[in-house]
């Protein structure tokens, strides 16, 4: 259900291994995207989850997500075409 997604460290004055290290590389890329999308969301919108339960922790993130893919719609709509 849930995968581990907390980097690897190396060991005391060993260097990393390389596939360790393109799967840490891979972690950072999709937290680095999750994350600019979360932060905006905490700043445009306030979101604040702090609900009992996992399931009430995806319907508030799912209301948020959907309310963001809207504003996104409506700037992209927005816009003019290029010319």
């Amino acid at each position: 259900m849930f995968k581990s997604n907390i980097h690897q460290r190396r060991k005391p004055r060993r260097p990393l291994p390389e596939h360790v290290a393109r799967a840490n590389a891979r972690r950072s890329a999709v937290r680095s995207a999750v994350e600019h999308v979360f932060a905006g969301q905490k700043h445009r919108m306030g979101l604040f989850i702090r609900t009992i339960g996992i399931q009430r922790a995806r319907i508030k993130t799912g209301m948020a997500n959907l309310a963001d893919n809207f504003q996104r719609l409506a700037w992209l709509k927005g816009r003019s075409a290029p010319a």
